[in-house]
């Protein structure tokens, strides 16, 4: 057998037709002529289907059982051919289906398929997975051009391709909707099928390795997808969008009310779910359906011209043609795709020549022999092709019982946010991967604690409650609900004043479920108005980020840089939003071992940021999980340093207590005027917290208040231990990098990392992009996982840009002894350094050590 990783042979010269002698008359004689070209494997993976491949077949039996009806002495003398579709004319309803990698089949790929149809004024559905630049493709052809797009894992790899499709001047979008994965495709199995490495997507960002197309799906497209991404990707473009891969009547009404433009009945060749019918035979239901509110496309079994006309005859607007084009393209590369095209558009008009039909555009049913008559509505005046077209909200028929329904659509938009899951694939490589070393998650180590103490402490502060209240407060406290503000509010102001030096008046403490909901409060109180702004400095934490999107906030983006220039770049972002008639209200920063980056401000952008603040009217929502694990001598929180209540201060006992208490802290401090006198806007967050939480667990507040009895309220001192462990963690990371990647390698190969002071994490930048195909193939043949910075981007990146943070991998060593870093960075530098050598291969066996799986924070 020929191995996929040669180029497919081509017998004659680039662009050249093969001899006029053994030119194919027909799509079939390509097809054979294309198997005597072809090496096997490429064969199999263009023809094969899904598993018994019994839907492959049915496509085109069904057009083989198609009888036609023809009419004598019409008087028809020209056949108009021509149809249209989103506003735009085709000579022929005939246009080229998305298929990827068309350099297996001929060395000029795409762009002879493209300059083929251009011939004809044809249109062609450009795939993600082409190796020719959109822009390139573009400049070939007059004609429709559209784009075929796979909704990707990552949002900003999305966003990044609908914008380049727009840039490039694309007419529409082609949404793939029934590839969340590939099917089993046994000919490719058992041929071990590969793309050959030279065989690149030219438009997908980073150009991924793609040379395993299945396990290329599973880690690039984004599963669990629903009806709410056509709404997604509305908000993104005007261009029209097309739903490719629709076979059903109800998914048809889906389709109109989220905003389709248009449709094409699809089984993806065949290639998909083996077992779903012939698209010729849903046709009907599809049309019938759509009623006329937009154009409805057919793919998949159109072999000759008598099919285009059956298809239109059943209410199909054109037709889209896959596999002939290909074969067509491997026999004689651009005049193959010219020739086949002009073969299906001969044998279409031919077919109304002879059935007496003088226009394609008026094709009936009754074309077809028996019969079909569909009830069809007519269609209402055309909508502007870059509009979505409205759909009348049905009234809600009556119910006798049955479990309901919620249509996604009708949820509220946040939860189609991918920001909102952003750790899950960590998670499913993670479960998939148990034995992989995880520099995944940013876990508090647990293992130094015990769970003895954890009720001792409560036990601790039960005591010393019943000691200052007197009996029956024990049970009060424990047992029953609690203020909105929590109860252990004068420990933790003690706390702060033990190891910070920050007098605080309890009153202004509102204890909480976790930072998070600490966070979550104080932007539903701060933020009023739709002109109100949220800054978020870049790279952030994916949690800051999902409130807001929860919260319907407007958010601007502080673009990543030096740390010590933070606040000057937060002053650019804030004046550039009031130029745009908007409101600033408040920065997010984390100023202590950051996640993702592990950057710790110093004294002066502190006091920058503080100046930045009062000059710009913003508050500064500082957040310090990771401060008590800092090496060097700590820096004044900025609220210690605040003098103009520009702060709400932000705390977790997470890391500093155990994470099982979910337990976090707000200090807000600034006064509310009310009229009456005026409160803190701790009394606001309370109230908020009231509708929410109600109040936070008197268990946990228990248990943290007897830790701070315990320690004399100076957790700081008590975490000593545990601190000495992440050093030394961070520490040896540090030092294994410097061993692996010694100065002058590691600028030969493109390497850098940060070096912080202290906390959980590190960054990693290598020369190519982190995403999570990248991810996926370190868990799976190196045995090492990390995180993609670019989970924590707020703003995609530019159109067809792989900017620093797309490069880099976070790595946390807080879940790890010395020696898993140790190991784990080895491995790393292993695919790092097959990487830049240009080989795929599988790595020499490594061993593993056993982690969880859990926690990915």
């Amino acid at each position: 057998m020929t191995s996929a990783t040669q180029p497919a042979a081509a017998p004659s010269p680039a662009g050249a037709p093969p001899p006029a002698a053994v030119r194919p008359r027909t799509a079939a004689g390509y097809r054979e002529a294309a198997r005597a070209v072809l090496p096997a494997d490429v064969w199999d993976f263009l023809e094969g289907g899904a598993d018994e491949e019994e839907t492959l077949r049915s496509n085109t039996e069904a057009f083989r059982r198609v009888r036609l009806r023809p009419r004598m002495l019409t008087g028809t003398t020209v056949c108009d051919t021509s149809v249209t579709v989103l506003g735009q004319t085709w000579s022929v309803p005939v246009g080229v289906a998305p298929t990827a990698h068309h350099a297996l089949f001929h060395e000029t790929g795409e762009g002879a398929v493209v300059a083929g149809a251009a011939s004809l004024g044809l249109p062609v559905v450009v795939s993600s997975l082409a190796g020719a630049a959109l822009e390139e493709l573009r400049a070939l052809t007059a004609a429709p051009l559209w784009f075929q797009l796979y909704p990707l894992r990552d949002p900003q790899d999305t966003e990044a391709l609908v914008r380049r499709a727009e840039s490039a001047g694309c007419d529409a979008l082609v949404v793939t909707v029934d590839a969340p994965r590939l099917g089993r495709r046994h000919r490719d199995l058992a041929n071990g099928f590969r793309v050959p490495p030279h065989i690149r997507p030219a438009n997908l960002p980073g150009s991924p390795d793609t040379s395993d197309p299945a396990g290329h799906a599973l880690t690039a497209f984004r599963p669990g997808a629903d009806w709410s991404l056509l709404r997604e990707l509305r908000r993104l473009t005007v261009l029209p969008l097309v739903v490719k891969g629709v076979l059903t009547a109800e998914d048809t009404e889906l389709a109109a009310r989220h905003g389709a433009d248009a449709i094409v009945v699809s089984n993806h060749g065949g290639r998909q779910l083996d077992g779903a019918p012939a698209t010729l035979d849903v046709l009907p239901e599809v049309v019938d359906a759509a009623a006329g509110r937009f154009p409805v496309l057919l793919d998949g079994g159109v072999r000759r011209g008598r099919d285009v006309a059956a298809a239109l005859a059943l209410g199909a607007d054109a037709v889209l043609v896959g596999r002939p084009v290909l074969e067509a393209l491997a026999v004689g590369g651009r005049e193959g795709v010219r020739d086949l095209l002009t073969l299906l558009s001969e044998e279409f008009e031919n077919t109304l020549f002879l059935s007496g039909r003088p226009r394609a555009a008026a094709l009936t049913p009754d074309l077809l022999s028996p019969p079909y008559r569909p009830v069809r509505q007519p269609a209402g005046p055309a909508a502007p092709a870059s509009a979505p077209v409205p759909a009348p909200v049905p009234a809600p028929a009556p119910v006798s019982g049955g479990e309901k329904v919620i249509d996604a659509g009708d949820l509220h938009r946040s939860l189609a946010d991918p920001v909102l899951r952003t750790m899950t694939f960590l998670n499913e490589i993670t479960q998939r991967h148990p034995d992989a070393i995880s520099f995944a998650p940013g876990r508090p180590r647990t293992d130094l604690l015990d769970t003895g103490q954890v009720l001792d402490d409560i036990r601790r502060y039960l005591d010393d409650v019943e000691r200052r209240h007197g009996p029956g407060h024990r049970r009060r406290t424990l047992l029953q609900y609690g203020p909105s503000s929590g109860f252990i509010r004068e420990h933790i102001a003690r706390m702060l004043a033990v190891e910070e030096g920050l007098t605080v008046d309890p009153d202004s403490v509102v204890v909480t479920v976790g930072c998070q909901e600490a966070l979550f409060l104080t932007l539903r109180a701060l933020f009023a108005s739709p002109r109100d702004v949220l800054l978020l400095p870049e790279p952030c934490y994916v949690g800051a980020t999902g409130a807001a999107r929860l919260l319907d906030l407007n958010v601007a983006a502080v673009p990543d840089g030096p740390p010590e220039a933070l606040a000057a770049r937060v002053a650019a972002v804030a004046t550039a939003q009031r130029d745009r008639g908007m409101r600033p209200v408040a920065c997010y920063v984390v100023p202590d071992a950051a996640n993702p980056q592990g950057t710790t401000l110093g004294l002066g952008t502190r006091r920058q940021l503080l100046d930045t603040a009062a000059e710009h009217d913003l508050l500064l929502l500082e957040d310090t999980p990771y401060r008590p694990f800092t090496m060097s001598d700590h820096v004044p929180t900025l609220k210690a340093l605040d003098r103009d209540r520009r702060v709400v201060r932000l705390g977790t006992f997470a890391k500093s207590a155990f994470p099982g208490a979910r337990l976090g802290y707000a200090v807000a401090d600034q006064r509310v005027d009310d009229g009456t006198g005026g409160h803190p806007l701790a009394d606001d967050l309370a109230a908020v917290k009231s509708m929410v939480t109600v109040n936070s667990s008197a268990l946990s507040q228990a248990a943290v208040g007897g830790l701070l009895l315990r320690t004399g309220h100076d957790l700081h001192t008590a975490n000593a231990r545990i601190r000495s462990s992440y050093h030394a963690a961070l520490r040896r990371a540090l030092e294994t990098l410097e061993r692996l990647f010694p100065s002058g390698h590691r600028e030969a190969c493109g390497v850098s990392w940060n070096r912080p002071d202290g906390g959980f994490f590190l960054t990693l930048t290598v020369p190519f992009a982190a995403d999570d195909a990248l991810l996926a193939l370190s868990a799976e043949q190196y045995g090492v996982i990390w995180t993609p910075m670019r989970y924590f981007a707020v703003d995609p990146p530019a159109p067809g840009t792989l900017p620093v943070r797309d490069r880099t991998l976070r790595l946390s060593c807080s879940a790890l002894e010395p020696e898993q870093v140790e190991e784990g960075l080895e491995r790393l530098a292993r695919l790092i350094g097959d990487r830049t050598a240009g080989r795929s291969r599988v790595p020499d066996r490594v061993r593993v050590r056993r982690g969880d799986p859990r926690d990915h924070h």
